[in-house]
């Protein structure tokens, strides 16, 4: 039912402001962008390995984007899915009881969308999409690899998201954190009080193909951060409200 992650929604003040960082600091080349009245909504998606990220402006305050920015501020706001046929996801899923926000496909950035209420994935706001052609992986400096999501039960938590979309469970080293895979990518759900009692998506990480280069246009551009040996982890009032993590690249 699912392939990838398709794509992570971030909610900016400006797309302009935003492409500064994500395109031009970290290297994420530009899969497309257009406004989509319908949504109150200028939408950009960048290419982070096999999968995008997704940056959104809205059209005016009093859009659902608009009200999310003066109510959280910039930052984290959706997780897609792709999937074969959004239509008949949206069939079984309606089937089983989950609660949706769409029990129809409609067109959006990634191509035919469905939204699912939050309350269906333990407050995180789950998009599908079957994009409209075969799945092209665009060169970037960056490879989406992990999000990270706070529960405050995160056995439960991840028994959700393993129930609707199937996904395995990764073996980790114990600990109260469950790891699903999900294509190339993880999920990694992690107990609220480790991450300051933020139930819902808390952090993005990266990996870097090219970790050298990538900390120097860091540095150049003076994008709040804290260094380490083998990874950076990016301040969110440098990126735009999202705690970002990058670590070099290791070969399995």
């Amino acid at each position: 039912m699912i392939r990838r992650i398709h794509h992570v929604g971030i909610v900016v003040k400006r797309l302009t402001e935003a492409y500064a960082f994500y395109r031009d600091v970290l290297g994420l080349p530009l899969v497309r962008e257009a406004q989509l009245a319908d949504q109150g909504v200028r939408a950009a998606l960048l290419a982070a390995g096999d999968s995008e990220i997704e940056l959104l402006e809205p059209l005016g305050p009093s859009t659902p984007v608009g009200r999310f920015l003066a109510r959280r501020g910039e930052g984290l706001h959706h997780l897609c899915f792709e999937t074969p046929d959004v239509g008949a996801s949206l069939v079984v899923l309606k089937d089983r009881g989950v609660e949706l926000l769409d029990t129809a496909p409609r067109p959006g950035l990634a191509g035919q969308i469905g939204f699912l209420h939050p309350r269906a994935c333990s407050g995180v706001l789950v998009e599908l999409a079957t994009p409209p052609g075969p799945t092209i992986e665009e060169p970037s400096a960056l490879r989406l690899k992990r999000l990270v999501i706070g529960a405050e039960d995160v056995r439960a938590t991840a028994g959700i998201f393993q129930s609707l979309f199937g996904f395995p469970e990764v073996a980790m080293n114990g600990g109260p954190r469950t790891m699903l895979a999900v294509g190339r990518g993880t999920l990694l759900v992690v107990p609220a009080h480790e991450v300051g009692g933020t139930a819902g998506m808390v952090a993005l990480s990266c990996v870097a193909e090219d970790f050298s280069a990538l900390t120097a246009s860091l540095r150049k551009a003076g994008t709040p951060r804290l260094d380490g040996t083998g990874e950076v982890t990016v301040e969110p009032a440098g990126s735009h409200g999202v705690h970002l993590h990058i670590s070099r690249y290791t070969f399995p």
